[in-house]
């Protein structure tokens, strides 16, 4: 005897349910002869009638009541499956946890949970705000699945991948004469006091790294740990400041004037991940808005004028 398929369970429990073979085509959406010869087939199979016929109706046989018995037990069990793997499509009762850096974090990280929050509506996100040097701690010890970070993380235990290839700009206040400019140049803003991020830190060496291309040691009039901190105390018309796009990828930003740098710069958004370890499904998924975001924000800067 061959085992039964789910298909024939299906069937003989259509035929349970509606009494008649042209009632389990019905319910099943399918022809009656292909249900009354996969009925014959089963039957034979087994090697005993399922089914008694009385006036065109099919009645459970006596014989066959532990099969019956058992069909319910089965179907109950894949309505069970079923229900676990829409539960899991939806990210019912799953966790994702995972970090940012804290200028990747200010728009695009919202913008990312948007779009997989569409998709897995019941999804739990954790995202936890990392600076560089918290980074190996938080993936070697698995308190998440992966980082986004603006500088690679140097190390033989943590994979880290390129996901965008940005630049800097220039942060002015509204107010500031290099507001109603197209362009300016490091020589322009180190006129002016200037804020910026300790250069001994990666982030900040990135913002100074232009600086140091044209022959000129940035002196910062004051210095903020984080890019919010550097909008910040740029919107309050306390000095300018370079900073990565990623941090000013918004349409608009009351009080803060962007101004493209004429020079020449560069950042990477990496996706930082403890190496042999192996990502959820929920997180291969944010990574690849992340990459998505990260490109777009460098196609779509507000500040620039459209192009004809």
């Amino acid at each position: 005897m061959r085992d039964l398929t789910l298909r024939q369970i299906e069937v003989i429990r259509a035929v349970m349910m509606t009494g008649t073979i042209t009632g389990a085509a019905a319910f099943l959406n399918v022809s009656a002869p292909g249900i009354s010869r996969l009925l014959k087939y089963t039957e034979e199979s087994v090697g005993i009638r399922l089914f008694e016929r009385k006036a065109g109706l099919f009645i459970p046989s006596v014989e066959a009541s532990a099969v019956f018995d058992q069909v319910r037990l089965v179907h109950h069990s894949v309505e069970n499956l079923t229900t676990a793997v829409v539960s899991l499509q939806k990210g019912v009762d799953v966790r994702l946890a995972f970090a940012s850096a804290p200028s990747i974090a200010q728009f695009i990280a919202a913008r990312v949970l948007r779009n997989v929050r569409r998709k897995f509506p019941d999804l739990f996100i954790d995202l936890n705000i990392l600076k560089i040097e918290e980074t190996m701690d938080y993936l070697l010890l698995e308190r998440g699945e992966f980082v986004i970070m603006s500088s690679a993380v140097q190390s033989a235990t943590v994979e880290s991948i390129e996901l965008a290839r940005g630049g800097l700009v220039t942060i002015v206040p509204d107010d500031n004469p290099l507001a109603k400019r197209q362009t300016v140049s490091v020589h322009d803003l180190a006129a002016q006091p200037l804020i910026g991020v300790d250069p001994g830190d990666p982030y900040g060496e990135t913002l100074a790294r232009p600086f140091r291309a044209a022959g000129i040691e940035p002196k910062y009039a004051m210095r903020g740990r984080f890019a919010q901190t550097v909008v910040s105390l740029v919107r309050h018309g306390l000095g300018v400041a370079v900073i990565d796009e990623f941090s000013v990828a918004e349409v608009y930003m009351p009080g803060v004037t962007r101004v493209k740098l004429s020079d020449p710069s560069a950042i990477t958004a990496y996706v930082c991940k403890k190496k042999g370890r192996v990502l959820s499904g929920f997180a291969d998924h944010t990574i690849a808005q992340f990459r998505a975001e990260l490109t777009a924000a460098t196609q779509k800067r507000p500040w620039e004028p459209a192009k004809p």
